[in-house]
């Protein structure tokens, strides 16, 4: 079959490569589901086979955003519990959160997704852990909500064995086995990860927190990932509480911990990283071992401000993540540019701690590294996936801004025109293609009351 393109001209274009190559007004070609040309002007002339052909002007393209870091299962307990520290937080939270089941992750899922791709994302991820006994096809059921939203997507299967009556936080029915765990998450590796270039779902080993998980879930994990060739992932250096829970159980910090257990490495990124002290950033950087950026989930759980300008400067891979809606209300990725600049200048001549392209790059390439996939997706250069997002920025909100790339950043959200995944528009004029976001709404309400009704049943 012929080859057919998308031809994309007269906008702004922020490459994201690594000279940071931008245009003033130039021109994207895709073929198939691949990004062809990239450059200044017009595309070149007499291309065979054009299906379409779009109009940037006033607009800024972008690669599509990556989102390194989410629970999608918590969009139907939003707003809960909105004064609390992480650890209150998750006690007050893990009862309900203990009575999903496949239909609920489901409606969830569909919600978040929704919301992140409507926002620019074009690769999702979520790491899911709470697996109760009896509740259904969790993986498969958040998967096949990926799919139908069209955005490329991977799933670090999450597990806990450490209950209450262990000194962990979940409740003792809201937890798997050692044996348990880890043969459901080879399986789920077995039945769904795909290596492929231009993959669109992979899966990584993901046990939840050192305060949920026990040392051998841990280290038999990182085993079973290296073994399958998958990533790991879990939460790290959250709060000053872990920091202490890690040293009086184990006698180290959280670093040192995951060192121990083999969690450091360039196959390994941890979310939220906050409480790092310069050898921890060290360590990081010495083992590439990546970390997820939260901060509107770090400062709504009075978490801190992670130290991600010493991060980058250390050589750390940095992308950018969403956290799950119970402690980010918005779900929205493209707002986390914002804040992370705006974060992590907090304090004294820290004015230019991050700027706004170094934002745009955690959000995309930064994401790509983090996840993985830095040499398929992340940036807008020829051979890579055409995951791509065209952004308006010649309204009210913006046209007053003569830097389209700073507009993005501090501006307000802008509204995305265009987003392709995998050369396949999933977004246009703001409306998602593939599925109906008023029905989505109406799920996502009714699954969140009828848990709120088996919880308080219990």
């Amino acid at each position: 079959m012929a080859v057919q393109r998308i031809v994309i001209e007269n906008c702004a274009i922020a490459t994201v490569d690594a000279g940071d190559t931008e245009y003033a007004s130039g021109h994207i070609v895709v073929a198939d589901n691949k990004i062809e040309s990239v450059g200044a002007g017009k595309a070149p002339e007499n291309l065979e086979n054009v299906v379409r052909r779009v109009d940037g002007t006033g607009h800024l393209a972008t690669p599509g955003l990556v989102n390194t870091h989410h629970h999608f299962y918590q969009w139907i307990t939003r707003g809960l519990a909105t004064d609390h520290n992480l650890f209150n937080w998750l006690v007050a939270l893990y009862p309900t959160w203990a009575r999903i089941d496949e239909r609920m992750a489901y409606s969830a899922a569909q919600g978040s997704l929704a919301m992140m791709a409507r926002g620019g994302v074009t690769t999702a991820m979520d790491h899911h852990y709470v697996f109760p006994k009896g509740s259904g096809d969790l993986s498969g059921a958040i998967i096949r909500a990926a799919r139908e939203t069209g955005v490329r997507f991977t799933l670090a299967r999450g597990s806990m064995d450490r209950s209450e009556k262990d000194g962990g936080l979940p409740p003792d029915f809201a937890v798997e086995t050692l044996e348990g765990a880890l043969a459901a998450t080879e399986a789920t590796v077995d039945e769904h990860h795909d290596a492929s270039f231009d993959s669109m779902t992979q899966v990584a080993v993901a046990p939840c927190s050192p305060f949920s998980v026990s040392t051998e879930l841990m280290k038999q994990g990182a085993e079973l990932a290296r073994r399958k060739g998958v990533r790991l992932h879990t939460h790290g250096s959250e709060t000053v509480e872990e920091e202490q829970f890690c040293k009086e159980l184990f006698g180290m910090g959280p670093t040192d911990y995951f060192e121990s257990t083999g969690w450091l490495g360039e196959d390994v990124w941890m979310a939220h990283c906050v409480h790092m002290n310069d050898s921890d950033i060290a360590a990081f950087a010495r083992t590439k071992t990546g970390v997820a950026h939260c901060p509107s989930s770090n400062a709504r759980l009075a978490a801190g401000i992670a130290r991600v300008p010493d991060m980058l400067a250390a050589g750390v891979p940095v992308g950018l993540g969403v956290d799950g809606t119970a402690s980010n209300e918005s779900g929205e990725l493209h707002t986390e540019l914002r804040n992370a600049l705006l974060i992590n200048r907090l304090g004294a001549h820290r004015e230019a701690a991050l700027n706004a392209r170094q934002a745009l790059r955690l959000g995309t390439f930064g994401g790509a590294q983090v996840l993985g996939r830095a040499s398929q997706i992340g940036s807008l250069e020829a051979g890579k996936l055409a995951d791509l997002v065209l952004w308006k920025l010649d309204t009210l909100a913006h046209a007053s801004i003569a830097d389209p790339v700073t507009a993005l950043v501090f501006g307000a959200a802008a509204p995305v025109t265009l987003s392709l995944v995998n050369g396949r528009p999933v977004v246009e004029d703001s409306h998602l293609l593939h599925v109906d976001e008023d029905a989505i709404a109406r799920s996502t309400r009714d699954e969140a009351q009828r848990l709120a009704r088996i919880a308080a049943q219990a």
